[in-house]
């Protein structure tokens, strides 16, 4: 594996993690410039799986749970919220997207829909202070006077 901080995108098996964190060969690409670059690199397979395409070179990824994570939100001042995803695309939240998987992981969808993010832990607390409850069970989030269920996901993520 190269050591210079450069990875050809096909220099091994590459995958996104459930952590935020991009790997070769098992082993946390630390340089943020590439990191970055796969991140917005992202493509879909036509069998609906992902790949990585930098110019012309292509490449399938193994992506854990979502192609896509918050690494960052903001309130936007008129009570919504701009989350920042891993490729440092910022896009207002889509609250009726909000839903919760196994161990509480947070999600919702970005790039118009089209793909799921993953909540990692310190955004998800973030707006999780901004959840409300009438019975301890089921939460939603208030927008602009709108209440908005979080739901159970109940469906393959991709």
């Amino acid at each position: 594996m190269a050591r210079a901080g450069f990875y050809a995108v096909e220099s091994g098996r590459i995958s996104f993690r459930h952590d935020g964190n991009w790997y070769n060969n098992e082993e946390r690409i630390e340089n943020p410039r590439i990191a970055l670059l796969f991140s917005r690199s992202i493509r879909r397979h036509p069998d609906g799986g992902y790949m990585l395409q930098v110019a012309d070179e292509r490449a399938s990824i193994t992506v854990e749970d979502t192609p896509y994570v918050v690494i960052r939100i903001d309130d936007d001042g008129r009570g919504g919220f701009v989350i920042v995803t891993n490729d440092e695309v910022r896009e207002a939240l889509d609250p009726s997207t909000l839903e919760v998987g196994d161990a509480n992981v947070l999600y919702c969808r970005v790039k118009s829909g089209e793909f799921p993010a993953r909540f990692l832990r310190n955004t998800y607390y973030h707006l999780a202070e901004h959840f409300v409850t009438d019975d301890g069970e089921n939460f939603a989030i208030v927008i602009d006077g709108r209440r908005h269920p979080i739901r159970a996901a109940g469906r393959a993520r991709g």
